[in-house]
């Protein structure tokens, strides 16, 4: 059955796939676009494009009209150091105030009965060797409240009436040819720590293909909060990979107790071994990359 369905953030590192597997599978797909460059982007995927504001009410409102479905991928993650700080002013802002909009928005529409909202799993207090599920403790640091209230946004839409759904998606840490992670990827080369932590501990990552996967799967799933991962790795594992993909003999590794003093890196110094298994059991999703590997990485 084809849906109608509306992207945001179809130009990111997740909304490129996700445009182009849905496209793939036959679904009618518009995503939006900020401009008109970024609008040439979704256009090269196949999609049409619809420029308008994310922060406008009554724009958002005339361009869900008509949708079935809606995927909210809509961050501002920085891949590096330069304008970090404002990127991440922005980030909160859209997962604060702009996912309100969208969820205001698909409400007004008589035919939106499904959206999905992006978040992350960072989210999970230290869980040492445990297998963290959604309903295992959170431990929000600061910084990442917006991801509470951009699903708490969320679930407003599946409890405003019959047969409406939200999904709320904890993506774990993105490892792909992407910007972030050449950035990690220069930063171990040139002998600065990417691994936090324990080096036994345990940690969560997936492909950005196999997470807008995820995206499109749980479009038939219940309700609810799902986790997005690949198969849980050692700390030491990741590290390993890496220093391949660097051609450096070893990643640096820094103490938990120094990395709990630099701020957002900090979540990063939990073990979180987290799984997916509810996405599963939901709506048989699993990643096609099951186990990070070198070919994960950038070629630099």
């Amino acid at each position: 059955m084809v849906v109608k369905v509306f992207v945001i953030g179809g130009t990111g590192v997740l909304g490129r796939p996700a445009v182009r597997q849905l496209l793939a599978a036959g679904h009618e797909v518009r995503a939006l676009a900020r401009n008109a460059e970024r609008a040439e982007v979704i256009r090269g995927l196949g999609a049409r494009p619809v420029i308008a504001d994310l922060f406008d009410l009554d724009q958002m409102t005339a361009n869900l009209a008509h949708e079935e479905a809606v995927i909210n991928l809509a961050t501002r993650i920085p891949s590096g150091i330069s304008g970090a700080r404002r990127k991440w002013q922005e980030n909160e802002r859209i997962r604060n105030e702009a996912s309100a909009i969208v969820v205001q928005a698909a409400l007004r529409s008589q035919h939106v009965r499904v959206l999905v909202q992006e978040g992350v799993s960072f989210l999970y207090a230290d869980g040492g060797d445990a297998e963290l599920r959604e309903d295992a403790p959170l431990s929000v640091p600061p910084g990442l409240e917006s991801v509470m209230r951009a699903h708490a946004n969320a679930e407003r839409f599946a409890t405003a009436g019959a047969g409406r759904s939200a999904i709320r998606l904890r993506i774990s840490r993105l490892l792909g040819d992407d910007a972030l992670t050449r950035f990690q990827v220069s930063l171990t080369r040139r002998g600065i720590p990417v691994v936090f932590g324990d080096p036994d501990g345990w940690t969560s990552v997936v492909y950005p293909d196999d997470a807008a996967s995820a995206a499109i799967a749980a479009l038939d799933a219940p309700s609810g909060v799902y986790n997005v991962a690949a198969d849980p790795v050692r700390k030491r594992e990741l590290g390993a990979l890496f220093a391949r993909a660097a051609r450096v003999r070893k990643a640096r590794a820094l103490p938990g107790w120094l990395a709990s003093r630099m701020g957002r890196v900090s979540i990063f110094a939990r073990s979180q071994r987290v799984v997916s298994d509810s996405l599963t059991a939901a709506t048989g999703w699993r990643p096609e990359r099951p186990v990070p590997t070198l070919d994960w990485f950038p070629q630099l």
